[in-house]
């Protein structure tokens, strides 16, 4: 099994201390690599290390209270210039989370998945809180931070959830 899916966890403890430059590109240039359909890749990524935006965040989302202490957050939309059906930006920005995710803990930084869209709310609040064009749409917000916490792997493997057609 992939080394880096062992090492992911949903972390929501950070340390306080800051996330480089160098690190968010790394994150940013892993999350380009990510499938899209028809190969649009629809994302545009928002990177947020301004102390007041990050605490401003738990305002416009009711999970996100470990924001403030992260060392940067990044929001992954989709431009539906590019890409109008919300289904597949949806998909095709999940795709580009999953990767952030999985290279923070490659790094050995800690993040956490946020979900924005489906919530009209969520969305509201992020598009005004960032000043957002109408054509952007925010999919998830990842908390990105030096972890503050330790995981471990569990396997969550669970055969009754396959089924087979030979």
């Amino acid at each position: 099994m992939l080394e880096a899916v062992r090492k992911r966890h949903s972390i929501r403890k950070y340390t306080g201390e800051p996330v480089t430059r160098d690190q968010i590109e790394t994150l940013l240039r892993s999350a380009m690599q990510a499938p899209s359909a028809r190969n649009l890749q629809p994302w545009e990524f928002t990177v947020i290390t301004c102390r007041d935006t990050l605490a401003g965040i738990p305002r416009v989302h009711p999970y996100a209270s470990m924001v403030p202490s992260a060392g940067a957050a990044v929001l992954v939309a989709g431009n539906s210039a590019v890409q109008p059906e919300p289904g597949y930006l949806a998909q095709d920005c999940s795709a580009a989370v999953m990767n952030i995710l999985l290279e923070a803990a490659n790094i050995g930084l800690g993040a956490v998945w946020l979900g924005v869209y489906p919530r009209k709310e969520r969305i509201q609040g992020i598009r005004e809180l960032l000043s957002l064009p109408a054509d952007i749409l925010p999919i998830a917000l990842v908390s990105i931070g030096v972890p503050g916490e330790e995981k471990t792997f569990q396997d969550r493997y669970d055969p009754s959830r396959i089924r087979w057609i030979t």
